[in-house]
This record gives structure tokens, sequence and C-alpha cells, in this order.
């Protein structure tokens, strides 16, 4: 049964009390444990059973079977840096024209507090279905000790849904990331003469080669992977001939190439020696078959590729992303939700959930 227009705004109003207690305590990756703990209190509060596991929460319904299949509810409490532009205090939850402004709100604090409340509607339900919430540390920096530490705890999960800013829109698919490090070599030599071999113009013949690469195979939802040139260094004073330059490639991968694929292309242009940093970061796409897509018809939702990263690249389910809030704002100065998209989110993860769980086929 679907929860009326009251139980959603005594919904919401918990949501966004809770929002501005995170918002006010910061919670940088690495350094979120006040806010875990903020989190470990609210679900004390509702009686709740959780597993801390560093900075990160988890929590199971009611009744959980292992027998039954399971979905997983997955957010971030953790924040980038707040940036220079800032004119607001970061750490404050400031309500004004309709917003909740602060660090994290919008990434991905609306998401979260949806999530938990929605968490907490279908939480004492007996269901054909698990329920597991996973609140996540790490995830702006894709760290070790993030939800990746939790993935031997989960067994048997369906679907994970991935709260992130996308206007409650579905992301069905997700680019993955590859930062590959590469080293030139030339032969060091006087600056006046002419010997040597200049790793810098060696390095130049590749960039250009970067900077009009495309890669073969292209996705429906991603478009093409992508590869840019970010960081170049060579060099140690102005009349000696580098013999080594060194430049760094950042690589959104789309779910046509896993990160090998993509990898072994771009090696074979290239004359550099290539090193990825890791490969852990995988694009993600939601099979064409998979049940989510009739909620997803159901709903009239709209669909789109996410060139953007998040947990979803570390989570080896069938995942999709989908939050209140809009991605343009994440990392911002000023950063804001509306308190309107933490209503709507609400009642749009309890309308997925509702439908996926109890849909007949």
């Amino acid at each position: 049964m679907l929860p009326s227009a009251s139980e959603i705004s005594t919904y919401a109003v918990k949501a966004i009390a809770l929002l501005e207690k995170l918002i006010a305590t910061p919670s940088l990756s690495k350094l979120e444990a006040e806010t875990a703990k903020i989190l470990e209190e609210y679900l004390d509060q509702h009686k709740i059973a959780y597993q801390r596991v560093g900075n990160n929460i988890i929590a199971k319904s009611k009744h959980f079977d292992s027998s039954k299949p399971s979905i997983l509810l997955n957010s971030h409490h953790d924040t980038v840096k707040p940036n220079e532009g800032y004119t607001k205090n970061p750490f404050e939850a400031i309500k004004e024209d309709e917003k909740i402004f602060g660090l994290g709100s919008n990434d991905a604090g609306g998401c979260l507090v949806s999530l938990i409340e929605t968490f907490l509607h279908f939480y004492s339900q007996e269901m054909p279905y698990n329920l597991i919430l996973i609140a996540s540390a790490e995830e702006e920096i894709s760290g070790k000790n993030g939800i990746e530490s939790l993935l031997h705890l989960l067994s048997n999960v369906e679907v994970a849904i991935v709260g992130e800013p996308t206007k409650m829109q579905v992301a069905v698919a997700e680019k993955g990331l590859m930062v590959i490090d590469a080293v030139v070599r030339g032969k060091a030599g006087h600056a006046a003469r002419e010997e040597g071999e200049n790793a810098i113009y060696k390095a130049l013949e590749d960039l250009n080669i970067v900077k009009s690469f495309e890669f073969k195979r292209k996705s429906e939802f991603l478009g093409k992977t992508k590869v840019t040139a970010t960081i170049i260094n060579s060099g140690t004073q102005h009349n000696v001939i580098p013999d080594i330059c060194t430049y760094t490639l950042d690589v959104r991968v789309t779910d046509s190439y896993t990160l090998e694929e993509a990898f072994k292309e771009l090696q074979n242009h290239l004359q550099a020696e290539l090193k990825p940093r890791s490969l852990r970061l995988n694009s993600s796409k939601i099979p064409s078959d998979h049940k989510i897509h009739k909620v997803i018809k159901q709903l009239n939702l709209v669909q789109y590729g996410s060139p953007t990263l998040s947990d979803q690249a570390l989570i080896p389910y069938p995942s999709i992303k989908i939050g209140p809030g809009d991605s343009a704002r994440s990392h911002t100065a000023d950063e804001y939700i509306f308190i309107s998209e933490i209503h709507k989110g609400i009642e749009g993860y309890i309308n997925v959930l509702n439908s996926y769980i109890y849909h007949q086929d």
C-alpha cells in the first residue's frame, strides 16, 4: 500500500531534520566518523539493528531471510572539500527560498535521507524481498574503506538502487574510470648542441594522437569512451634535453568496453609505457532483460546514461542510479537541494520499490 500525502510529508520532515544534522557535521572522505555516529543514533531511535564497518553503516529489514533475494539501497555520507567560492557557511544547513543550502545537501545527503525514510517505510513489512540499507563512506574518492569493504557481507542481491542526484531520472548505465600513468623515454643531451632525444617532443606525438583519439565501439546510452590528457611533467633545467616525460590520462569508459579492453586499444596507438593506476572502477549497465525495466516503464521514468562516477562502479550487482537533486549542483559553491525534491525523492523511491517488490509478471 502506498503512503498518503500526509505520510510522505511526515517522512520528509524527519528526513530534512536528519539532513540538517549531517550538513552541520563535517564529513570529508575518510573523516566521516561523526556523521556515521549521527546515522547510528537515528537508527537507534527507530530501534533498527545495524552494523558499523569503519565509517559505513549497514542495516537489514526486520524479517531478513537469506533464502530470499535482496534489494540494496545505497547512498553516501562523505563529501568533497568545500571550494573557495562559498558565500554561505558550508557546514550550516540554511533554509532559504524553499532550498536547503550546505555542503553535501545535494550530493548526496538528500538522496541518503530519502533512502533512509524509504527503508523505514518498508522495514517491518513481510515481503518476498529483503532490503539492505548501506550508508557508505569514501564514495567521493572511491576509497577501499567505502562500500567495497562491505561486499563480503552481502549475497543474493538482485538489484541495487544507488542514491545520487539525478532529478529522479534513472541512470541505467554509468561510465567507469581508468587513470593511466604514461612514461615516454628519450635520451639526455645539451640543449645547445644537436644531441639527445627530447622526451617532450616524443610525448607531444602521443598527445596529438590522444587529442583526436576515438575508440571504435559506442554505447547506446553512454556514447563514446573518452580519453583526456590531464597532467604532464618533464625536464630538470633549461639547458638539458629531457630524457623522460610523464603524462596522465583520464579515461571514461562506457559499457562497450571492459577497462582492460579500453587500455589495450589505447596502448596499441601510443609509444609511451602505460600503466593503469587501478582496474576497479568499472562501467555499468543494467541488463536489458532485468525486472527493473518493467518498473521504469510502468512508472514512466526517464532513462539516461550517466557520465559521472558513483559507488555503482564498485557494486558487482545489477544497479540503477536515481535520486533527488541535480548532478549539476554537485561540488559547486553554495550547494543546495530544494525541499520539494526531498518529498519527491521519498515518494519516488517508495513507488519504485513498491512496484518492484509487488510487481506481477
